[in-house]
C-alpha cells in the first residue's frame, strides 16, 4: 500500500496509508477530536469524514464550530427525516433537499395523502429513533443506467429527471439505515450525531420553482449535537419575535406598506422619516468631514447606460420591465444601481492626477423585482437607499482609501452600538470565472488592496469564495445583534472593470491617459435594511440622538395643558423634540402608553411644577430622575447625548 502525506492546517505534515479517512486522521491526534469531526475539508472541497483520500492532500478537520460542518449536518438531517417519512407515508415521493442558513428543507410529495403540522411530532419521534441507531452514512458511485433503474422501480419521477441532467461518473447515492438518495454529498459519519431534533414550518414550492409544475410541501426543520443548543436556538426564535421590525415598526409608528402603492414598496411614516433623516444627516456629517463630494441621479436611466456597465447582463431578469417612450427602440429601467450614473457625473469634466482622489455620495434610491414570496418586512424590498458613494482613485491611493473607508464603517458601528461583527473577504469563485466580468490580472490587484487593508486595520476576517460582485471583490461586514443573529450591513468593493467599461480617464504626471480605480461603499448597505437590523438589535429603544420622539411631555389634568405646552415649546427651540400627550386620561395611563412608544424621557407636570417652572423627569424603565428647571433639564439632556 502507498503512503501518502496529509498537511495539517497547522502547516505540520503527516504521512498515512493511502485510504486514510479524516476521520481516521482525527483519532491519530486524539480521540476526543474525533467524536466531534462531521466532516472535512480535502484540497479545499467539503468531503464525507469517512470518505477515502488517495493522493496527497491538505485536509483540515471540521466540528460543529464551522460553518461547513453546521451545513453538513443539516443536509444529513434531511436525508434523516426523508428516511422517517418514507417509514411512515409509503409512496411518498421527494424533491430536493439541502441545508439552509438555519437548518435543512425537503420538497415532499406526499402523493395525495394528508399532511399538516399536527404530523411534525410523529415525524421527530421517528427520527429521533433513527438517529439513536447511529447508521453510518454511506457513499456510492452509481452508474446512470443503475441509478435510473433503482428511482424507476421507486417510482420517484423528480430524482429521475435531476439524474436526466447527469453523467455518468457525477452520480453518488447515500444510504444510511433502509433509505437511499441521490446525492452528492457530503454527510456525517452516522446519524448518531444528530442529539436534537425540531421541525419548524411548513410552506408550498413548485417543483424546481416553475408555477407549472406540481406543488410539493416543503419541511422545514433544525437539528444539533445538543440539546442545550436547541433550547438556545428556539429561546433566541421567542426573543426574535418579540423583536420583529414589522411588529415594533407598526407599534412605533415608524412605516408601512400599501397594495396599492405596490407589494415591496414601504411609506415611511412621520415617525419612521424621521429617524431615517436622522440617519442621512449623521451620515452626510461624516462624509463632508471625509472629503466626498453630493451628487443627485436620476431614478431612471436609458437601457444602454446598464448595457455599458454590465447590470443588463447579469441582473436585467430581477428588474422591472422597461418603460418604453414614444420614441421608437428608446428603452428606460428604473435603476437596479447607482454606480453607472456616478461613472457619467466623473466623465463630465477632464481629470488630472491632482485631482484624484474623487469621492461622489449620494442617498441614492434603486429597483429591483424581488420575487413576492422574498420579500420581508424591511429587509427584502423592491425600493430601497444606498447611502452609496464612488471613489475614483489611482492605483497608488487604494490601499489608502480604502482603509479610510473601513474607519467610516467602523465609525458607524460604535455610533450605534454594533460591536460584535466580522469583515468577510469576499473573493470570486476559482471554479466558475464566467460569473464575473474583467480580466484575471485586475481581480488580482482588487483582491490583494483588500486582502492587505483589512490586515493592516487588524480586521476580525473570514474569506468567502464566490460571494464577490460581479465587477469587484468586496468586503462586507457581517454583524451580530443583540440576540446573535448575523446581518449583512456595511459593505466596501474594489473595482477595475467599470472604468473598463466606461473609458474613465484622468491625465497623469506623465501627461499620458490613465485608468482610475473604482471604490464603492455603503457603510449602511441600504437605509431600510439598516433600519430594520436596527430595531432588531435595540428591541425599538434608539439611541437617544436617533430616537424620533425623545420627550412626552404629561400633563395630570387639563388645567395644565397651558404650562405644558409651553414646556414643549422651549425644548422644541433647544432642539429637544417629542409630544404633548394632552388626551383626557389619567398620568398612569400616559406613562403605560409612552412606555409602550419607548419615549426616552416622560416630563409630567401639575400643579407644583407649574408654580415652580419646573418638570418632574422620569426615564423610560420607571427610573425617576427627579424635577429640574426648563434650562436644567436641557442640558442634563445634552449630557445624556454625550453618553448615549
Amino acid at each position: 500500500m502507498s503512503i501518502i502525506n496529509i498537511t495539517l492546517p497547522d502547516g505540520s505534515v503527516r504521512s498515512f496509508d493511502s485510504g486514510i479517512t479524516a476521520l481516521n486522521i482525527a483519532k491519530s491526534i486524539s480521540e476526543g477530536l474525533a467524536r466531534n469531526v462531521l466532516a472535512a475539508k480535502v484540497n479545499g472541497e467539503v468531503w464525507d469524514a469517512l470518505r477515502p483520500i488517495h493522493t496527497d492532500a491538505t485536509v483540515t478537520l471540521l466540528t460543529w464550530n464551522d460553518k461547513e460542518a453546521k451545513q453538513t449536518l443539516w443536509h444529513s438531517s434531511a436525508h434523516l427525516m426523508a428516511e422517517a417519512i418514507e417509514a411512515l407515508y409509503p409512496g411518498t415521493k421527494f424533491g430536493i433537499g439541502p441545508a439552509i442558513d438555519n437548518g435543512f428543507y425537503y420538497d415532499v410529495d406526499f402523493n395525495g395523502k394528508e399532511f399538516s403540522i399536527e404530523d411534525f411530532k410523529r415525524i421527530e419521534d421517528k427520527m429521533n429513533e433513527l438517529a439513536k441507531q447511529a447508521n453510518t452514512y454511506t457513499r456510492k458511485e452509481v452508474s446512470k443506467a443503475d441509478a435510473i433503474k433503482y428511482f424507476t422501480e421507486k417510482g420517484d419521477e423528480y430524482k429521475l429527471e435531476l439524474i436526466d441532467g447527469l453523467e455518468d461518473g457525477q452520480i453518488t447515492f447515500y444510504t444510511q439505515g433502509n433509505f437511499t438518495d441521490l446525492c452528492r454529498g457530503p454527510h456525517i459519519p452516522n446519524t448518531g450525531f444528530i442529539k436534537a431534533i425540531k421541525l419548524m414550518s411548513l410552506a408550498g414550492a413548485y417543483w424546481r420553482g416553475d408555477e407549472k409544475n406540481k406543488m410539493l410541501t416543503r419541511i422545514y426543520g433544525i437539528t444539533f449535537p445538543k440539546k442545550s443548543e436547541l433550547d438556545e436556538y428556539l429561546a433566541m426564535l421567542e426573543e426574535a419575535k418579540k423583536r420583529d421590525h414589522r411588529k415594533i415598526g407598526k407599534e412605533l409608528e415608524l412605516f408601512t406598506f400599501s397594495e396599492k402603492v405596490g407589494m415591496g414598496l414601504p411609506l415611511w411614516l412621520p415617525k419612521g422619516a424621521m429617524l431615517r433623516e436622522r440617519l442621512v444627516q449623521f451620515m452626510q456629517k461624516a462624509q463632508i468631514a471625509a472629503g466626498y463630494l453630493p451628487v443627485v441621479t436620476p431614478h431612471i436611466g436609458n437601457k444602454h447606460l446598464y448595457v455599458t456597465s454590465g447590470h443588463y447582463e447579469k441582473y436585467g431578469a430581477d428588474s422591472f420591465q422597461p418603460i418604453q417612450t414614444p420614441r421608437e427602440g428608446e428603452e428606460f429601467f428604473l435603476k437596479p444601481m447607482n454606480c453607472p450614473h456616478h461613472c457619467e457625473i466623473y466623465k463630465a469634466y477632464p481629470k488630472s492626477y491632482k485631482d484624484l482622489p474623487v469621492r461622489y455620495a449620494e442617498f441614492g434610491t434603486v429597483y429591483r423585482y424581488e420575487q413576492a414570496g422574498e420579500l420581508h418586512g424591511l429587509t427584502r424590498v423592491r425600493g430601497f437607499t444606498q447611502d452609496d458613494a464612488h471613489l475614483f482613485v489611482r492605483p497608488d491611493q487604494v490601499k489608502d482609501e480604502f482603509i479610510k473607508v473601513i474607519d467610516l464603517v467602523l465609525y458607524v458601528f460604535k455610533a450605534l452600538n454594533f460591536t460584535d461583527y466580522t469583515a468577510q473577504i469576499s473573493l470570486r469563485d476559482p471554479e466558475n470565472k464566467t460569473k464575473y466580468i474583467g480580466s484575471d490580472e485586475n481581480w488580482a490587484l482588487a483582491e490583494q488592496a483588500i486582502i492587505e487593508s483589512a490586515t493592516e486595520k487588524g480586521l476580525n476576517t473570514v474569506v468567502e469564495y464566490g460571494e464577490a460582485a460581479f465587477y469587484g471583490p468586496k468586503l462586507d461586514f457581517m454583524v451580530k445583534d443583540a440576540i446573535g443573529r448575523k446581518w449583512q450591513l456595511g459593505t466596501i468593493q474594489v473595482d477595475y472593470n467599470l472604468p473598463e467599461r466606461f473609458e474613465l480617464e484622468y491625465t497623469g504626471s506623465d501627461n499620458q491617459k490613465h485608468r482610475p480605480v473604482m471604490i464603492h461603499r455603503a457603510p449602511f448597505g441600504s437605509l431600510e435594511r439598516f433600519v430594520a437590523v436596527l430595531i432588531e438589535h435595540c428591541a425599538g429603544n434608539f439611541p437617544l440622538w436617533l430616537t424620533p420622539e425623545a420627550i412626552a411631555v404629561l400633563p395630570i389634568s387639563e388645567k395644565y395643558h397651558e404650562y405644558a405646552q409651553k414646556v414643549v415649546n422651549v425644548l422644541n427651540k433647544a432642539d429637544i423634540r417629542g409630544l404633548l400627550d394632552d388626551r383626557n386620561e389619567k398620568v398612569g395611563r400616559k406613562i403605560r402608553d409612552a412606555e409602550m412608544k419607548k419615549i426616552p424621557f416622560m416630563l409630567v407636570v401639575g400643579e407644583q411644577e407649574m408654580q415652580t417652572e419646573t418638570i418632574a423627569v422620569r426615564k423610560h424603565g420607571g427610573e425617576e430622575v427627579g424635577k429640574f428647571k426648563l434650562d436644567e433639564f436641557v442640558s442634563y439632556f445634552n449630557e445624556q447625548l454625550k453618553i448615549d
